[in-house]
């Protein structure tokens, strides 16, 4: 979601970092992340290392640990990422950013709620497309190198399913992988699991 509300720019926290695929963004209790480039994944875990994806946020969005209660708490770079520091006591906009957080639980949630893997795994997939996608000759590229591990946490599903399933889509020719854990999903295939 691109916000209209314009950002403070007379702060001298409001500076823009770099951060690296795999890298953790600091949680500043008085502060926001403002996404200017890349894609990150706020995550917590159980008590057994269970990861929960708690949504997934790209360019023009807004992530920090003051929009969220959930202990433990992390801001994961997906890609690289170039953000830029939001301090609260400046910023005005809020409401915006807490009905996007607030939309994006409730979509996760929804492709969460299906009784199958496979249709959980084909509604992820559509939602990134919509989300980070791009349009190709043969469907949409989720251009985002996620790992097979990092779909099944988004999931609650593991690792050696999300691998079965993505087979069993390719071989259906739902979808294609690609090299660096790239998918395209192809658009006139979609249709069979919008029922």
């Amino acid at each position: 979601m691109l916000l209209s509300s314009p950002f403070p720019t007379h702060s001298h926290e409001n500076i823009t970092k770099h951060f690296k695929p795999r890298s953790s963004l600091s949680l500043k209790e008085n502060s926001l992340w403002k996404i200017e480039k890349g894609v990150v994944r706020t995550v917590t875990w159980h008590q057994d290392g269970t990861i929960v994806t708690l949504g997934v946020w790209g360019a023009g969005d807004i992530v920090g640990r003051a929009l969220s209660k959930v202990d433990p708490y992390q801001i994961e770079c997906l890609t690289k990422v170039e953000v830029s520091i939001l301090p609260l006591k400046e910023w005005y906009p809020l409401t915006e950013v807490l009905f996007a957080h607030i939309q994006q639980a409730e979509e996760l949630m929804v492709i969460r709620s299906y009784k199958t893997v496979e249709i959980m795994l084909m509604k992820l997939l559509g939602w990134l497309a919509k989300k980070f996608g791009r349009e190709v000759e043969t469907g949409h590229l989720i251009d985002l190198r996620l790992t097979h591990q990092d779909i099944a946490d988004m999931l609650n599903s593991n690792r050696v399913t999300i691998t079965r399933v993505l087979i069993n889509l390719e071989e259906q020719g739902l979808i294609d992988r690609l090299p660096l854990h790239r998918i395209v999903l192809k658009e006139e295939e979609l249709w069979h699991y919008e029922i």
